[in-house]
Formats: structure tokens, sequence, C-alpha cells
């Protein structure tokens, strides 16, 4: 059988056919997919190498030999596969909720979101952060797709506060940044997923280059966190086929407001002077 073939098929029914000819490291990553192939696809590479007791490595070359190009499409296969999934905690959204019900639900899930985002919160990380921010001779916000309007936002608001702050969401811009940051800057890298190869490798090079790294994920055990000086955790989970949902961002700008409000408040002159500089440099804008 082709790999093009195993890859258009189920992947939970391909994983059993293949089963005798994978190694057993490969053959340990299968077990834990199938014993709960719905919580698999919130897990990071990571997460699934930690639980199978194997490398990461194990897992990208078992997901090649089903057929696809690395564990990120596996995800969405297995997502695609799984009939009726829908991921909103405990408050499901079906057809038949009128509008009300929908708004609460939502309203309730982001609420919860922003409750697990605070369980999350290590002080020790955040005041790592801090103490590295004040400090920077410069800001760098990266982030791609989704996260990288998230990371606009930490510069628009970093700047606010007086801060000399850059974001990128391209990835040869962010390359060309990395390659130029030294010991003097902070580098932001945010990723829901912690996985972007886009990103991850790029703050990599700039951890390389000597810039401190703060991260913000919602997986405390992912590739980016390997690099990270300072890990700040988001909740939300997303399978494959959420990317880019609005809880997510939600986790993430509740860290970055958390992380700013400290910020503000121990640079409190700076701070109110700069948010008044900037406030007035826009007065004209308005009506």
């Amino acid at each position: 059988m082709s790999n093009e073939n195993i890859k258009n098929g189920n992947p939970l029914i391909m994983i059993h056919s293949v089963y005798q000819s994978l190694t057993k490291a490969e053959q340990k990553v299968a077990d834990v997919i199938l014993v709960d192939s719905k919580e698999s696809m919130y897990y990071s590479v990571t997460d699934l190498a930690e639980k199978a007791n194997v490398g990461e490595t194990t897992v990208i070359r078992f997901c090649r030999k089903l057929g696809f190009r690395g564990y990120q499409e596996f995800k969405l296969a297995i997502a695609q596969n799984i009939a009726g999934i829908v991921d909103r905690a405990s408050e499901e959204l079906r057809e038949t909720d009128d509008f009300n019900e929908l708004a609460q639900k939502i309203t309730l899930h982001n609420k919860q979101v922003i409750k697990e985002t605070l369980s999350l919160i290590q002080e020790s990380q955040f005041q790592k952060a801090v103490d590295a921010i004040v400090k920077a001779r410069r800001l760098y916000f990266f982030g791609v797709g989704s996260s990288g309007m998230t990371a606009s936002d930490a510069q628009y608001r970093f700047m606010r506060l007086g801060f000399n702050a850059e974001c990128a969401t391209d990835a040869h811009i962010i390359a060309m940044n990395c390659a130029l940051v030294s010991e003097q800057d902070v580098v932001v890298g945010i990723t829901s997923s912690g996985s972007t190869k886009d990103l991850v490798d790029l703050v990599e090079l700039a951890k390389e280059k000597g810039a401190f790294i703060i991260c913000i994920t919602n997986h405390a055990k992912s590739p980016i966190t390997q690099y990270a000086d300072a890990i700040l955790l988001a909740a939300a989970r997303e399978n494959p086929l959420q990317g880019g949902a609005f809880s997510s961002k939600i986790g993430q700008l509740h860290v970055l407001d958390i992380l700013t409000t400290i910020i503000s408040i121990q640079q409190k002159e700076q701070s109110q002077l700069s948010l008044e500089k900037t406030a007035k440099a826009v007065l004209d804008r308005l009506f």
C-alpha cells in the first residue's frame, strides 16, 4: 500500500493496518493515539512523545510512515475523521441552539478560558519576563498566522507604554530580525501550539544570538519552550480544525494584559508619561 493511499484513508484504521510493520518505538506512539484518539488531537509533538516514552523524531517518523509530511498534518487528519467533534468544554454547541443559548455558552466558555489561564500563571516566570523587558534595548514580538495578530496587539500596547517595540508576522522578516538581535534585546514568541516551525526555528536563532526569549503558548512542553528563558502559559485547547480560535487569543491577551499591567505599575512614572504623549499624538486624528 502506498503512502498516498494511507494518507487518503482514515488514519486510525490505517494505523491498525500497518501496526505490525512499525518499529517497537513507533508502536508505542500508535498505542497512545489508539487508546484515546480524541484527546490526542490536543497533544503537542512533545506531549505525545512523552506519553509514548519516545523521542520527538520517532513521532515524526511515525507520521511520515502513514504518508503525512509531519505531525500537524497527521493531527488534522485525525480531527477530520472523528465524527461530531465540537469542543466547547462542557457546553457543547448544537445546531438547535437559539441565539441566547449560543451567546451564553460561548461566554461561559471564554470565562472558563480566563479562569484556566489564571490557574496556569507562575509568578516566577512573569517576574523573569518583567525584569528582562524593563531593561531591554528593544522588544520583538513574533507570531505567525492568528498569533501574529496577538503579536501586533502586544507591540501596540508596549509602544504605548514607552518601549521600543517591533512586531513581525512574516517568516522572512522574523528571520532577518532574529539575525540582528543582541543580548540587550527581548524576543517574545507567541504560538498557541508551541510547534509552529516558522517561529520555533527562528526563536532558536535569536537564542543563539543572546536575546532573552519569552514564549506565550498553550503547551508547557512544546518545541518552543526549550529555547525560552520565561514561559507564560495561556489556556484554551484547539484541535487542528479550530486553529486560530478566538478563545486561544483571549488566553494570550489575558496573559499580555497581566504582563503589561505589572510593568505599568512598576514603571509608573514612565508609563504614565508615555501614555499621555502617545494619546496626544493621535488626538487630532479623532473626531
